[in-house]
């Protein structure tokens, strides 16, 4: 759930949960309030709404005084008709009042010496009973008043009278917990809620500051562990994919500084021997120790060693531009058949010299297969991988194949050798950077290191494999995979766009 909807919804909840608890307990005080009002009165109530049974009986005892002030009024000052008016009232808490002329001839014992004697309103007589409440010095009262003519012609009132004092100080009491229960349920939900929805936000986000902080330190091993599916979930998996990602910018770096440190040693190394050789040569000549049928001699190892050390600066340059990516290439479509059989005559001649056995299987392949290539950096690669067969040549009778395969969608280069092989041990790295099987590095089968490592750089920004089998004593064979070229151009379309 996302962080924006569960918010919506702990806003959604902070409204009707504190609207269902307050309902609850405001029927909670209600019955509260009523049980206390209960509590007030006299009698019995059976029926659940007992505020409608006291204003029934009020409006009874009331309805009997209107009754006997019509038909006999002199009745009202009867002490026992009173009384019985008056027990009536009792039970619903009210008293009795009656006033003929400005004499109170009877007052409910319950209303005796009360200030509301004093201020009890004046002969209406509008033809109807009025009632309403009156403020004294102590106390609220609630009256209701009937006007009527004693049959001497004097006016006459009678009072229903009832001290509502009691129902201020209970509606205070109550009003008071409905706020307070109102508030402190405000207070609590909106607390608990936000709590649970700040926890969920704000534990991942500790647990990103751990991350971050373990970063900061240098520790990429440590794992962002937060799971949640909302933002920080994501933003904890963009967290996790830079944390990997810097952890192999590092270890690669570390694989940079370690290979820069492996090239100088290898540099230090192959370029020292020769110059060290150069300079043995160069001082014997100085020194007249050779002497003129040796001096020819020594200015042809000059040479050589010379030109290793151009062709070895040379290859370095050329492994420097591709591991940077910065080496362009001129691809066009070529018939490979023909290419290939030009370059292997190319190079017969010198492979005869050497006296190698130099061929080319064409087996059932296409003639017409075309493959999209560079053609100098192909040339490069099948250049290096002879010079390589012909470096660890150790047999008497020494070969090189080359053999072609075509399949639907790509061909295979197959180049075999019968030379001394590669050990198991060393074949997964013929072709990595600065590796060589000869670890000796005799004059012989010395150099960069670089010839196989340039070849599948070579061969990958053709969209292409290579890959080496070998058996140590027995030979070794390098296997070149190239998409055709309608393929080819498929494939780079689809990385364009």
């Amino acid at each position: 759930m996302s962080i924006k909807v569960r918010l919506l919804l702990s806003y959604m909840a902070m409204l009707i949960v504190p609207l269902i608890l307050f309902i609850l307990a405001a029927i909670i005080i209600g019955v509260a309030f009523i049980g206390d009002m209960k509590s007030v009165y006299h009698g019995e109530f059976r029926h659940g709404n007992f505020i409608k049974e006291v204003i029934e009986k009020q409006d009874a005892v009331f309805a009997d005084i209107q009754t006997k002030a019509t038909k006999a009024p002199e009745s009202l000052l009867d002490p026992n008709v009173a009384g019985e008016l008056e027990n009536l009232l009792e039970t619903v808490k009210m008293g009795l009042v009656i006033r003929k002329g400005s004499e109170l001839p009877y007052i409910s014992e319950r209303l005796s010496g009360s200030s509301i004697l004093q201020s009890l309103p004046g002969y209406i007589n509008k033809g109807e009973d009025s009632q309403d409440m009156k403020k004294t010095s102590d106390n609220w009262y609630w009256y209701r008043q009937h006007d009527f003519m004693f049959t001497d012609g004097t006016r006459g009132s009678a009072f229903v009278i009832t001290d509502i004092n009691f129902v201020q100080k209970y509606l205070h009491k109550y009003s008071f917990l409905l706020i307070g229960s109102l508030f402190f349920i405000l207070m609590l939900t909106n607390g608990v809620l936000t709590y649970l929805v700040s926890r969920s936000i704000i534990r991942p986000l500790k647990k990103l500051k751990q991350a971050a902080e373990q970063i900061r330190e240098g520790n990429l091993d440590s794992e962002v562990g937060v799971h949640t599916r909302d933002e920080i979930g994501e933003l904890s998996i963009a967290f996790e994919q830079m944390r990997h990602r810097l952890k192999e910018s590092v270890e690669m770096q570390l694989q940079y500084e370690e290979n820069r440190k492996e090239l100088l040693s290898n540099i230090s190394h192959d370029l020292k021997t020769p110059v060290t050789s150069i300079k043995g040569y160069v001082e014997g000549i100085l020194d007249g120790v050779a002497g003129p049928d040796k001096l020819d001699k020594y200015l042809q190892t000059i040479y050589a060693k010379t030109v290793d050390m151009d062709r070895m600066i040379d290859e370095l340059f050329l492994f420097s531009k591709l591991d940077l990516k910065k080496l362009s290439f001129h691809f066009e479509t070529i018939e490979w058949v023909p290419y290939l059989e030009d370059l292997m005559e190319e190079a017969q001649f010198d492979m005869e010299k050497k006296g190698f056995s130099f061929s080319l299987d064409l087996g059932a392949a296409d003639r017409s297969v075309k493959v999209s290539a560079d053609r100098e950096k192909m040339k490069r690669v099948l250049t290096n991988i002879w010079e390589n067969a012909v470096k660890y040549a150790d047999k008497e009778y020494k070969a090189i194949r080359v053999a072609l395969i075509v399949r639907e969608k790509q061909i295979i280069i197959e180049i075999e050798d019968n030379g001394q092989g590669i050990s198991q041990d060393a074949l997964p790295y013929v072709f990595d950077r600065f590796y060589r099987a000869d670890l000796s590095r005799n004059s012989l089968t010395g150099g960069s290191g670089l010839g196989l490592a340039i070849a599948k750089q070579i061969i990958l920004e053709h969209g292409g494999a290579i890959s080496a089998e070998s058996v140590e004593g027995e030979g070794t064979r390098i296997s070149i995979t190239l998409p055709v070229a309608e393929t080819m151009s498929k494939a780079r379309g689809q990385t364009d766009r």
